[in-house]
């Protein structure tokens, strides 16, 4: 199943071998906290449904959500999925937070910011969907509530999280450039935000993650093509080290594709973000004297000691990426790890691809 609207695949919940989703944190080492979800939309009962999988970690309370026909659709999936502990649907969004520790926010954007002050004003971590606000004020406001109630606050930049990003980390050695494709065909569920903040600002978080620096300059260029917002966009950002990213996101494609590319010295790695695959290409350097293999690719250049390209495939694990950020918060919550994804990551993401907006908008002022 692919959310479209977020530009994210959801698959069902996964565990590894032995039943316990990768991340786990055993009872013993860390205590079960209650968490609600706020929003029963279709990743909010996502949300709900991988809840489920964690109860070594989390005892899912309930949810709320002010349209009827959500509620009722939340609950037809606990009784047919079988649930243990159906969550309850709770009357308000103060009623769910007086009953919690944690809760998920995975309402519209524009919502994030007044239930992310009112559940910190409670005393409740919070985890907060991408993007974090809808403006950089309110992303700086939360902070500053964050700082004062002492609580967690984590963002879901869930590719952080996709197991062949995470495969591929391992062989990231100061990348120069990265080249980004987020295409996903037409769902009207994303209309409700720019395509830069519905599917580019993904990668966006994934190049300000990997790249060194902070973004000096900013072009972009969009189409509108279906309604009033950009539906097609184009970035590239700069970096005070020099690396460079180039982003392309669509809403309105045939065929979906998430793919992130990274070049780095010697080494060149394709993440399939959407298949979960990752390849690694690396030009290793061969001595006179080494016995050449005759299936070998082999780079001879004049001048140049000659070079051989190795294709490595790293091992992409099974974890569901959903399930390994709300494992991730719960570590946070209990003061077992520090915050992966804190709102500082949320606020630098939404402040580049707010620049972004602005220099699309500029673009179409002048055609």
């Amino acid at each position: 199943m692919c959310d479209r609207g977020f530009g994210v695949e959801i698959t069902p919940c996964q565990h590894e071998a032995g039943g316990k989703p990768t991340g786990y944190l055993s009872p013993s080492m860390s205590p079960r906290l209650r968490i609600g979800v706020l929003g029963a939309g279709h990743l909010g009962r996502i949300h709900l449904q991988c809840l489920q999988s964690l109860q070594d970690c989390w005892e899912t309370v309930g949810f709320h959500d002010p349209d009827q026909h959500a509620t009722e659709t939340a609950a037809a999936l606990a009784s047919t999925g079988g649930w243990s502990a159906p969550p309850l649907a709770f009357p308000s969004p103060e009623a769910l937070l007086e009953a919690v520790d944690a809760v998920a926010i995975v309402t519209p954007t524009v919502n994030h910011a007044a239930l992310a002050e009112r559940a910190l004003g409670m005393g409740v971590h919070c985890f907060i969907e991408k993007p974090v606000t809808t403006t950089l004020v309110e992303a700086e406001n939360l902070i500053r509530a964050r700082n004062a109630a002492g609580r967690v606050v984590q963002v879901g930049h869930v590719e952080r999280f996709n197991p062949a990003f995470e495969a591929a980390k391992a062989h990231l050695q100061a990348p120069r450039f990265i080249e980004a494709h987020r295409l996903a065909p037409f769902n009207p569920r994303g209309l409700d935000v720019p395509v830069v903040l519905d599917l580019m600002i993904h990668d966006i978080d994934l190049a300000l993650h990997s790249l060194e620096g902070d973004v000096v300059r900013v072009a972009a260029n969009g189409v509108a093509v279906v309604g009033n917002s950009v539906d097609i966009a184009n970035a590239r950002l700069e970096f005070s080290s020099g690396a460079v990213a180039n982003l392309t996101a669509s809403r309105v494609s045939i065929n979906p594709m998430r793919k992130v590319r990274l070049f780095q010295p010697d080494a060149y790695l394709s993440v399939d973000l959407l298949n979960r695959s990752a390849q690694v290409i690396r030009l290793e350097d061969v001595l006179d004297q080494d016995e050449r293999d005759p299936f070998g690719l082999y780079l001879d250049i004049p001048g140049r000691k000659s070079r051989r390209l190795h294709i490595e495939e790293p091992e992409v694990g099974e974890a569901n990426a959903i399930e390994e950020e709300l494992t991730d918060f719960h570590a946070a919550c209990a003061g077992h790890a520090a915050c992966r994804v804190p709102l500082e990551d949320g606020l630098s993401a939404l402040r580049v691809a707010t620049e972004v907006m602005e220099r699309i908008e500029h673009s179409l002022t002048l055609s």
